[in-house]
């Protein structure tokens, strides 16, 4: 899982194990192959115990191995990551599958050192994502304030009127137009470098410039209590010493060959890790889940709707691998995609049993998801209360593949264990472990490997992954249904609107 964008057991866990693990049959479930109908003989409970956790956690002792022998990640752009690649496709191949590989362009940044001196005094700043280098060495210039507006720092008029801004470090507030506006203009009045005041006294945090606008000049964030001394300041010297890199990376698609073609389950988990570690609860378990849950299915399932399994390459910077997928999608493709599953985190170690608000319910963060989501929301709900698990919502907040569905207005939901938060007295109450940490202490780290699994909870989620899947391939219509037809396309244009 991108950032922002993640002790005992309890009763519920053991539970958890008992029903989920315990109860799966030793022969997998027959899908049969497509005999041309729409009707669907797919059974979701039963199919829900084929995918059995043993199953899983092979999967993820393979990605353990693969990160192992490719200096300990497989991040973007690693041989690691090449090698889960083939790895998922060969798997999926070899259960019958059609399988592409596509690969796409992503430019990957990264901060060596961000500082800023103000007549002798050290003040913090943050440079903007794809921000250009000042070089290790940084620049040393005047400040020179432009005045709050409407506008500030949008439009060429808001420095009429302004002396000494060619070659000087220019302050403009935030608001009303992106950051990367606000650089194109600096740079067009001669700037040698921008510092944009947060509205807030924090410095700004995860916010970039547009990587395709060609930003010239090196660009910060200050905060808002910091900007009147450095605006006083004789001379500023500023060092934001960045690397933007141009990369490429691969995505990993299959779908079933049966179903329909305009109504389109699409279930996706992303396949990269941070360079810091294997990645094995992030992500995974999401990716094995989602893997073992198509082997189980098979290429030629008897459903109404086909299946379409996605592996995202880099979302750890960014959400890539699946934005890119979303924009290359003609508008009858994306009319035919009925909802989005994502699984993102599915063993974090004092693990939380939670499903994405559609409904907003919470009224927590971001609103509801698009025309659909809430129905998604319970039927993992209700999968999970029928086996004694009582879960909570979690914020649809970006941090995910599913952010550019949402931003689509497809809907989309699904279950997760947690990542950087910190479990609460309440929910350690409702389902074990330990309070006040977060649900997963070895987020991001070298130690995220198969010890960082808690078995019970992926057990849960896993069963998840396929109840899910086989739900809506039988049928997307119905109370936990998503809109089909003109009512998908009207509803999408006003999400969107």
């Amino acid at each position: 899982m991108a950032r922002g964008l993640w002790g005992q057991a309890g009763p519920t866990i053991a539970v958890v194990l008992l029903l989920v693990a315990g109860c799966a049959s030793d022969d997998a479930a027959s899908v049969g192959v497509d005999d041309g109908s729409r009707e669907s003989s797919l059974d979701p409970y039963t199919f829900a115990d084929t995918v059995r956790i043993d199953a899983v956690t092979a999967h993820l002792t393979e990605f353990e191995r693969i990160a192992a022998e490719h200096d300990g990640n497989r991040a973007l752009a690693t041989s690691g990551y090449d090698a889960s690649v083939d790895y998922v496709a060969g798997s999926l191949r070899d259960a019958g599958f059609e399988v592409q590989t596509p690969e796409f362009d992503v430019s990957t940044f990264e901060v060596e050192t961000e500082t800023l001196d103000a007549g002798g005094r050290s003040l913090d700043v943050r440079a903007l994502g794809f921000s250009p280098s000042t070089g290790p060495d940084g620049l040393t210039a005047r400040p020179v304030r432009i005045p709050a507006d409407e506008t500030p720092g949008c439009e060429p008029a808001d420095y009429d009127g302004i002396e000494g801004v060619a070659g000087s470090v220019v302050l403009v507030d935030r608001g009303s137009c992106t950051f990367a506006v606000k650089e194109q203009v600096a740079a067009d009045r001669g700037a040698a470098a921008l510092l944009v005041v947060n509205s807030e006294d924090a410095p700004l945090s995860d916010a970039g410039l547009a990587e395709d606008t060609d930003p010239r000049i090196p660009v910060g964030g200050l905060a808002a209590g910091e900007a009147d001394a450095v605006a006083a300041a004789q001379t500023l010297t500023l060092v934001l010493d960045t690397t933007t890199e141009r990369r490429s990376s691969r995505n990993v698609i299959a779908e079933t060959t049966t179903g329909s073609p305009d109504d389109v389950v699409v279930v996706g988990a992303h396949l990269d890790s941070v360079p810091e570690g294997p990645g094995i609860n992030d992500n995974g378990t999401g990716v094995a889940s989602v893997l073992e849950t198509a082997l189980q299915l098979g290429a030629e399932p008897v459903v109404a709707n086909k299946v379409r399994f996605a592996f995202w390459g880099a979302e750890e910077v960014g959400l890539v691998g699946s934005t890119r997928y979303v924009q290359g999608l003609s508008d009858d493709e994306r009319d035919d995609i009925a909802l989005y599953l994502n699984f993102d985190m599915l063993g974090s170690p004092n693990p939380g049993y939670l499903v994405f608000d559609g409904d907003d319910s919470d009224r927590e963060g971001e609103g509801p998801g698009p025309d659909g989501s809430a129905g998604i929301e319970r039927t993992f709900a209700r999968f999970l209360g029928e086996r004694g698990i009582t879960v909570s919502g979690t914020d649809f907040d970006g941090r995910s593949d599913y952010g550019p569905f949402v931003a689509a207005g497809i809907p989309a939901g699904g279950v997760f264990s947690g990542a950087d938060d910190v479990k609460s007295d309440e929910q350690a109450a409702l389902w074990g472990g330990t309070a006040g940490e977060t649900f997963d202490p070895n987020y991001h780290t070298a130690q995220d490997d198969t010890t960082n699994v808690d078995r019970a909870a992926l057990a849960a989620a896993a069963a998840s992954v396929g109840y899910g899947t086989a739900f809506y391939a039988q049928s997307v219509e119905g109370p936990d249904g998503v809109p089909v037809g003109d009512a998908r396309v009207q509803a999408r244009e006003t999400f969107t609107e």
